[in-house]
């Protein structure tokens, strides 16, 4: 059984740091691809990062560009999302999600987590 869960939100001042995880189960990262979307309140999911497979990590939000980073675990059961220098428009509520491949479109991916808030406020 396919199972996503995601952990490590809350609250952060500005320019404060978080660390999101994404522990996966009954598949192996080997052969599948985890992306990192957010969404804030009125607004459409939007893809953040991605890792392939073989440890591509396409970019897909300009926006945390040199402030967020993808990484997995050597276990290959864990994806981590590193925020740094965080700002109020970042808050979201984060998503990880399985798919073959990285995509931008979140229709590309076929299974999600649950969602993990990250509020960013003084």
């Amino acid at each position: 059984q396919v199972q996503l869960v995601e952990s490590g939100g809350g609250l952060v001042q500005p320019g404060g740091s978080l660390r999101l995880s994404c522990a996966a189960s009954g598949f192996t990262l080997d052969y599948y691809a985890i992306g990192w979307f957010r969404q804030a309140p009125g607004k459409e999911r939007e893809g953040v990062l991605c890792i392939s497979s073989s440890g591509d990590r396409p970019l897909y939000a300009d926006s945390v560009k040199g402030r967020f980073t993808i990484t997995r675990d050597s276990a290959k059961t864990t994806v981590y999302l590193q925020m740094n220098s965080l700002k109020p428009e970042d808050t979201a509520v984060y998503y990880c999600a399985m798919g073959p491949s990285c995509r931008y479109a979140a229709s590309r991916y076929n299974y999600w987590g649950q969602g993990t808030q990250v509020t960013v406020s003084s």
